[in-house]
């Protein structure tokens, strides 16, 4: 079965930091540009960061660049999303995606693979 899992979301306050792991099973990562969304409560799906499979060259959205990073580890089929200084408007269910892209990679647009999301709140 072709899939991909998020896993490491949960609460955290303000300043606070979370890594998020989005692992593919059914397919290799490595051929795919992966990009991680996000739908905070009662808002649009907004791209967040997105990573490509070659030379590794990264996106980030405006709201976060700085204080998140992408990264792989095609050994585990897996890419991560490190989020620190996180904010309370960082809330929102997280959700990673896998699309084949020969060059670079996108925060929009039609994914192949999505996986179910992991919940993500920044509070006190």
């Amino acid at each position: 079965q072709l899939q991909l899992v998020e896993s490491g979301g949960g609460l955290v306050q303000p300043g606070g930091s979370l890594t998020l792991s989005c692992a593919a099973s059914g397919f290799t990562l490595q051929n795919y540009a992966i990009t991680w969304f996000r739908r905070a409560p009662g808002k649009a799906r907004d791209g967040v960061s997105c990573i490509n499979n070659s030379i590794g060259s990264t996106v980030y959205a405006s709201s976060v660049k700085g204080r998140f990073t992408i990264s792989r580890d095609n050994a585990k089929n897996t890419v991560y999303l490190q989020m620190n200084s996180l904010k309370p408007e960082d809330t929102a269910v997280y959700y990673c995606a896998a699309t084949r892209q020969p060059i670079g990679c996108r925060l929009f647009g039609v994914m192949t693979y999505w996986g179910k999301g992991t919940l993500v709140t920044v509070s006190s």
